[in-house]
């Protein structure tokens, strides 16, 4: 059984932010912090006050976090980056909207007093009895992840206390963010004890204005009875100053997307009975007369939550080895409705959600391969591409000789040539990428091209189309209109670029595009999809003509498809005409029965953890004293390899392993402070030597992406290891001492907690079936009532005419089990109820 929270953030947008350059523009990215911890940064949108982001995440962390901060920059190439301006979210509000909360929100100024972190570890007791001289004696022991308020990267604590008209100070901790003073203070207790005790935490400055770095205020008043109190205490700002507002409507607004889910998940042997009526309600399929779980399920899902719950069968279909039979099944549901064959699965129902989400989890390798190299090109080339006269920019292209501006006739040429040039080169990579489609793709689309066929004997085409549907309009056109959400480049395209992409794949729209679509955002848990109509999809598409798309008209595979309403498309057609001829020939290969037979026997199994790898990259070794296979290597920059069973390296890709380190050996993966190495990009190893000693590797990432990536990876795959620290040192040892706490034992106790739950969703993380079974639960929970009335509603008319169904109405046998195995696992939960958290202490309680 465990505890969790995921938490689900979607930054779309933002609009008049303020300009930071002296062009009058800014160049915005995003920063999220959890309870002041660094988690993820969007990529930077170059020369604009209204950005377009899309990018979202999922992040696993403790249910005990307070707050996420999301904190507006602006990128800058010569100085630090500046603050525009920020959004706080605490846990209470989020625990307000269940469902999650979806709009814009106003940046406010970010004061340098309220931003505060860490905690304070105090032990307060009143000495002396009634009638006596009564002492209040406070011991201030130390403190944790303190902000960093100096250039080097720490800060140079002191506490002052305050009581009764009084204060007192303690001593100077110089460059420490975990300081340790151990010393205590006395106050003569006032009668009656009504005043308050506050302790400040200062960062101590010999020139100018000593900085804020948070404070603890306690009511007196109860503790004579209690005697002595300790515990930890997170460090409060100062909200006594009055606000000034005047700023806030100049800094612009946000819109997000951000949701709170805290989840028991018990065994998964609890959840056994759920997935087998799931399972056995596949493998029975369609039957003439009868109501379908799966239809049921789909007609009573709101819009909002249907992807989530794609996403979920999906994955519990895939951990069972049915997800081709899950899929058929919902192509054969579909195709009984009333339907056209031009307008096939163009609907945001269960069945093209389930396809999405199957293709992200099962084919972005793929994904990749295919085109990644013609992004590639895109981006580095960056060719002026435009094919529109009312679009083309003289100016942007140059000259093509010393004396002669080029025409506008040479540049649209020029831009066709270029467009052509790519559109062949990934044409040319899709059509060859037949054997590396995973095979339970290509089972997947043998499926719906079957039933396609069969369903529409006298329109052929169709079956390539719907195939073509789900590929170009759902999985690869997204993917080159926004490649950083799908992770094929680490930064938004410019303009230029952008331009060219879009031109790629959609030099208009119509075709395949109508009634609905992709766009390159995202829902919780799926980069790069969303129904059209949510919040950001004008922003993609706002620059696009009316007319029809290049990848997707060729994926049409329609002699119409060429006739486009733009006479500047005209150039094109001959290319699009011979691509159209090698995607059908492609979709018949994909789809081929020559290796059916021996494909088959692999594609029922159930699919295990995604690849050997889990990630590999290069790394920048920092050296340290130590004995470990990574403190004596000779390189200082290192090829990682994480895979199921070590961290391994070497001196570059494919080269023989220099070491490994098993993983049940690695105790902990975490953060290390800035001050140490001069980056706040580096992570720490800590795992046993040969020898059985303690040893830390402390590793450089380029980016606090790809260090989060690397804590996240190595965390899930070390998740069960039950060595694993609990407190670590975010410093180093130099010297005689612990750069952190200046601690003077090698080997002493931590002082800080290690985040073993912090972790980021992948869309390579190993399928958790307990996991996503517990939230099909909670969603069928939810919809009991629900899925009784529409049982009723789909009957054949005779039946339904009898007259609404009560409570007391027999339901078919396989809704009755349902109702069964859902109230069995209501009661799990129940008797799993998690422990009541910790009575507060007397102190915490008198805390204000």
């Amino acid at each position: 059984m465990a505890r969790r929270s995921a938490l689900s953030i979607r930054i779309v947008e933002g609009r008049n932010l303020p300009a930071k350059d002296i062009t009058g523009s800014s160049d915005p990215y995003c920063i999220v912090k959890i309870d002041d911890e660094a988690i993820i940064r969007t990529a930077t949108v170059w020369k604009t006050l209204s950005p377009f982001w899309g990018e979202e995440y999922e992040v696993h962390l403790q249910p005990t976090f307070h707050s996420v901060s999301i904190y507006v920059m602006d990128e800058d190439a010569l100085s630090r980056d500046d603050v525009i301006g920020k959004v706080c979210i605490t846990r209470d509000m989020l625990a307000e909207h269940p469902k999650g909360y979806s709009g814009w929100v106003s940046l406010s100024e970010v004061d340098p007093d309220e931003e505060v972190q860490g905690e304070i570890h105090l032990r307060v007791e009143v000495l002396g009895s009634q009638g006596s001289r009564r002492l209040l004696c406070c011991t201030v022991l130390e403190a944790r992840d303190l902000a960093r308020k100096d250039r080097n990267g720490a800060s140079d604590p002191f506490v002052r206390l305050r009581y009764n008209g009084k204060a007192q100070e303690s001593t100077v901790v110089k460059k420490s963010c975990y300081p340790r003073w151990n010393e205590t203070f006395e106050f003569e207790l006032a009668e009656p004890a009504g005043e308050k005790l506050c302790v400040e935490v200062w960062d101590w400055d010999l020139v100018g204005r000593n900085d804020f770095l948070g404070k603890v205020v306690f009511s007196v008043q109860g503790l004579e009875a209690a005697g002595q109190e300790e515990g930890w205490f997170r460090l409060q700002p100062d909200k006594s100053k009055p606000r000034e507002d005047e700023h806030r409507a100049s800094l612009g607004s946000l819109q997000l997307q951000v949701r709170l889910r805290d989840e028991m998940v018990l065994p998964s042997h609890c959840y056994q009975p759920l997935v087998q009526l799931l399972c056995q309600e596949v493998k029975s399929g369609r039957q003439d007369g009868q109501v379908h779980l799966v239809t049921l399920l789909d007609e009573t899902t709101t819009a909002e939550c249907r992807q989530e719950v794609a996403i979920n069968l999906v994955k519990l279909f895939l951990g069972q080895g049915l997800v081709k039979e899950f899929l058929d099944l919902l192509f054969e549901l579909e195709l009984a409705k009333p339907c056209e064959p031009n307008t096939l699965f163009r609907s945001n129902s269960l069945a093209s959600k389930s396809m999405e989400s199957f293709l992200k989890v099962t084919g972005m390798p793929y994904l990749h391969a295919v085109l990644g190299p013609t992004i590639t090109r895109v981006f580095e080339e960056k060719k002026y591409v435009e094919l529109d006269p009312g679009k083309v920019e003289i100016k942007d292209v140059g000259c093509s000789g010393l004396h002669r501006v080029q025409t506008e006739g040479e540049v649209i040429e020029q831009g066709r040539q270029h467009l052509q040039s790519y559109l062949s080169e990934l044409l040319d990579a899709i059509v060859k990428s037949v054997p590396a489609c995973p095979p339970v793709i290509r089972a997947a689309f043998r499926q719906l091209f079957r039933r396609v066929g069969e369903r529409f004997p006298q329109h052929q085409h169709a079956k390539f189309v719907a195939v073509t549907s789900f590929l170009c309009l759902r999985f690869f056109s997204p993917a080159i209109m926004t490649p950083k959400l799908f992770h094929l480049r680490e930064t938004h395209a410019d303009a230029r670029t952008s331009r060219t992409l879009l031109l790629l794949a959609k030099v208009g729209r119509g075709g395949m595009l109508r009634g609905g679509g992709c766009h390159p955002g995202g829902v919780f848990g799926v980069p790069g999809c969303f129904p059209l109509g949510m919040a950001g999809s004008a922003a993609s598409d706002a620059a696009i003509p009316g007319g029809l798309q290049a990848v997707q008209m060729v994926g049409n595979m329609e002699p119409a498809a060429g006739r486009a309403k733009e006479a500047w498309l005209a150039p094109l057609l001959p290319a699009l005409q011979q691509g159209i001829a090698q995607m059908k020939d492609f979709i018949a290969r994909l789809v081929g029965t020559e290796e059916e037979e021996e494909e088959e026997e692999g594609e029922g199994r159930p699919l295990g953890p995604p690849a050997a790898v889990v990630k590999e990259g290069l790394l920048f070794v920092h050296k340290t004293r130590g004995k470990g296979p990574l403190l004596t290597a000779a390189a200082k920059k290192l090829h990682f390899c994480l895979t199921g069973e070590a961290l391994s390296f070497s001196k570059s890709p494919g080269a023989e392993r220099s070491g490994t380190i098993a993983l049940a050996d690695i105790l902990a993966a975490e953060k290390v402070e800035e001050k140490s190495f001069g980056s706040s990009h580096v992570m720490q190893v800590v795992y046993v030597g040969a020898g059985g000693r303690q040893e830390t590797a402390y590793l450089q990432c380029k980016c606090v992406n790809e260090l989060n990536q690397w804590l996240s990876a190595l965390r899930k795959v070390c998740g069960n290891n039950p060595r694993v620290l609990r407190a670590y040192h975010p410093g180093v040892f130099r010297g005689d001492k612990w750069s952190c706490c200046h601690q003077r034992e090698r080997t002493g106790l931590g002082c800080d907690r290690t985040r073993h739950g912090v972790t980021l969703q992948d869309w390579g993380d190993p399928l958790d079936p307990a996991v996503e079974a517990q939230r099909l639960f909670q969603h069928l929970q939810g919809l009991r009532g629900t899925l009784r009335e529409k049982y009723w509603e789909l009957l054949e008319p005779e039946d339904a005419q009898n007259g609404p169904r009560g409570e007391g109405t027999p339901l078919p046998e396989g809704l009755s089990r349902l109702f069964g195995v859902l109230g069995d696992l209501e009661g799990c939960h129940r008797l799993a109820q998690p422990p009541a958290p910790p009575t507060p202490t007397l102190l915490q309680q008198l805390q204000t």
